[in-house]
């Protein structure tokens, strides 16, 4: 069986929450927005819901009332079709109202994000409609003099300490520079799902990095001890309500999503459940799988 195919947009989705979550409650976001009554979707449709509030972050100053978002993985990249698309949808999002001019032009902005800079599109736009491109700050570029404000977030190169998880939001990742600064980040808001959904992705996407993590970061040796000790709590919760085997089958299953060795997950039995190191690996060659 082929590895399960990587989340990238929920995790978008997660982390541009988390990176405007300073205002967002004067934010509303529309995942996956329905254009009309076929299947046409936004990634991401953001409405401002007071026109004044200026956004704190570099990457929402260019919003305005309505701001339309597309994303495109670290496999993926912005291409001279996606800008078209994306503007499609953005006059179908202005025309399809009851009133005429009900949604004003002028409150419209597009954001394309993508791993890469669109070199090809940059081009194109720049000899069909004379744009000028503009690099506000690092990894933030506006695309000036079209008929809608647009910006493109090149997410390897914003910067890792205003975006922490935008920026990491690929493969490929630095144990010092990237995932240690994750992990302590990641360590008060490990229960909040947007947190969840972005470090999950981000870890399958950097799992031998986050391997050798585990051996050698302080960091992250006290983050997984920590989840890993909540977890043992609750495989013994399970393991008291429901017999001895269902909890030592809830440890072994705790220690393969966290990565642990065969023999790591081997002392955690003998020392949670009292088994001899026989009982223990039988039961871990049943569960282990």
């Amino acid at each position: 069986m082929g590895k399960k195919a990587l989340q990238w947009h929920p995790a978008f989705q997660a982390a541009l929450q988390v990176e405007l979550a300073e205002d967002r409650p004067f934010l509303r976001f529309h995942e996956e927005y329905n254009l009309s009554r076929k299947p046409l979707q936004m990634d991401t449709l953001i409405i401002k819901l007071e026109p004044g509030h200026v956004v704190s972050k570099s990457i929402g100053r260019i919003f305005r009332t309505y701001n339309i978002v597309e994303y495109k993985s670290p496999e993926d990249y912005i291409s001279v079709n996606d800008f078209y698309k994306v503007l499609g949808y953005v006059c179908i999002y202005q025309a399809d109202t009851g009133k005429v001019l009900e949604i004003p032009p002028e409150e419209l902005t597009i954001t394309l994000v993508g791993d890469h800079y669109p070199r090809r599109l940059v081009r194109h736009l720049k000899k069909r409609y004379g744009v000028r491109i503009r690099n506000v700050t690092k990894g933030i570029y506006y695309i000036e003099d079209f008929i809608f404000p647009v910006q493109l977030l090149v997410t390897e190169q914003l910067s890792k300490e205003e975006y922490a998880w935008l920026g990491r939001l690929r493969k490929g990742l630095d144990l010092k520079l990237d995932i240690e600064p994750l992990a302590r980040e990641y360590k008060g808001k490990k229960n909040d799902p947007l947190y969840q959904a972005v470090m999950d992705v981000i870890v399958r996407a950097n799992q031998k990095q986050y391997e050798e993590g585990r051996r050698m970061c302080e960091a992250l040796k006290e983050l997984f001890a920590d989840e890993l000790a909540e977890r043992e709590e609750k495989g013994i919760e399970k393991g008291i309500e429901k017999g001895l085997e269902k909890g030592v089958q809830a440890l072994v299953e705790t220690c393969r999503e966290l990565h642990l060795s065969r023999g790591q997950c081997l002392e955690k039995l003998v020392e949670k459940f009292q088994l001899t190191e026989d009982s223990a690996g039988i039961y871990l060659n049943t569960y282990w799988k």
